[in-house]
């Protein structure tokens, strides 16, 4: 395995953060930028909305959408980081939690990578600090042999951290971050010493709905927190205009040959995934039980990405029916018994009858034979 620095050509990675991805939107909305800025910021704070949301600065360049959803929304959340209260977003999975929060501290602090994944195996060391334990045995606890961790390396740097799933950590492990949040201070006994945040850190932290009675957070943690939830798309046209944003996207990192990602075949994943979800067909003329997955924006994006990888390599170059077939049917038919019985029912009741769906009707029954 051979390490590389952080400024390597992001041509070549897999995944560039958001900061290395869109760094020339980002000088050019900080060189537009007169607005005051909190101290440490990039950005100022409309600033940072406007590379969310997008817009188009004086002299013609369009800045993307990062993120699709109500202004509010997106405001509360950037003001709250200007506050000294750390900012929860929290929402069913595939609200786009973790997207809004890789944003959020690209924009604010030009570094995304402060990051501590949340998991029943997390440890405070991952949260705070670990040691350099060669070191530590030969030379005992000194600043030499401290390794930070993520809050930490913010805090000392006036940056944004970022704790992904925070409600799938230990409890004990969570309520590390109190003295943090509430001092902005991180002890360290070892050494007799601490590390003061300066201006412009913050935290950003997330949560899913589904995850509530995991490890509830303690309400002195939750003090700490200002809440913002991120809905589910209100309606099938955004969740449509997000899905075909980001399979583009997508589509572009992993250099994937040219396919005519057909607007239909995406439109009706989005109409499966919405109306299995809601429990009714999107007239509201019919019915229809919902299955114990999630079916989020996020997985339909993976489906239709999935459907275009066949098209391209195994079709015909052309998004069909026959493609996005098996992708609906794994992400629908988590169980195999009590969702195969809501999938079954549902081609037969839905898919069959309705008009234009009858190629898709028969690829799905196809797979499931």
């Amino acid at each position: 395995m051979t390490l590389t620095a952080a400024t390597t050509d992001t041509a070549q990675a897999l995944r560039p953060h958001a900061e290395q991805t869109h760094a020339t939107e980002l000088r050019l909305l900080a060189a537009a930028d007169s607005r005051p800025r909190p101290p440490g910021w990039s950005l100022s704070p409309q600033a940072v909305v406007d590379y969310l949301l997008g817009t188009t600065l004086e002299d013609g360049t369009e800045i993307t959408p990062k993120y699709v959803g109500a202004r509010r929304i997106v405001e509360t959340a950037v003001a709250t980081l200007a506050t000294d209260r750390a900012l929860l977003l929290i929402g069913v999975p595939g609200t786009a939690k973790t997207w809004l929060s890789e944003h959020l501290a690209a924009a604010v602090s030009g570094d995304s990578t402060l990051l501590v994944q949340g998991t029943a195996g997390t440890s405070e060391e991952s949260v705070r600090y670990g040691w350099n334990y060669a070191r530590l045995l030969a030379e005992g606890p000194s600043e030499a042999a401290l390794v930070p961790g993520p809050v930490m390396n913010a805090m000392s740097r006036g940056a944004i951290a970022r704790v992904e799933e925070l409600t799938r950590m230990p409890s004990e492990v969570q309520d590390g971050l109190i003295t943090v949040l509430s001092e902005k201070s991180l002890p360290v006994p070892e050494l007799g010493a601490e590390v003061q945040a300066r201006r412009g850190f913050n935290l950003i932290a997330t949560a899913n709905d589904r995850d509530r009675g995991v490890n509830d957070l303690s309400s002195a943690l939750r003090r700490r927190f200002n809440t913002v939830v991120l809905p589910v798309p209100d309606t099938a046209e955004e969740e449509l205009d997000i899905v075909t944003r980001r399979v583009a996207q997508l589509g572009r990192s992993l250099r994937m040959p040219e396919v005519d990602s057909s607007l239909t075949e995406i439109r009706r994943v989005v109409t499966v995934f919405r109306e299995l979800r809601s429990g009714v067909t999107e007239d509201g003329s019919a019915k229809v039980k919902s299955p114990s997955g999630t079916l989020s924006t996020a997985e339909a994006i993976s489906t239709v990405i999935s459907g275009l990888t066949l098209s391209a390599h195994f079709g015909d170059g052309q998004l069909r029916p026959a493609d996005v077939a098996a992708g609906i049917q794994g992400a629908v038919v988590q169980d195999r018994v009590s969702d195969g019985v809501v999938w079954r029912e549902y081609l037969e009741t839905v898919a069959r009858d309705r008009d234009g769906w009858g190629e898709f009707y028969r690829a799905c029954r196809e797979v499931g034979a």
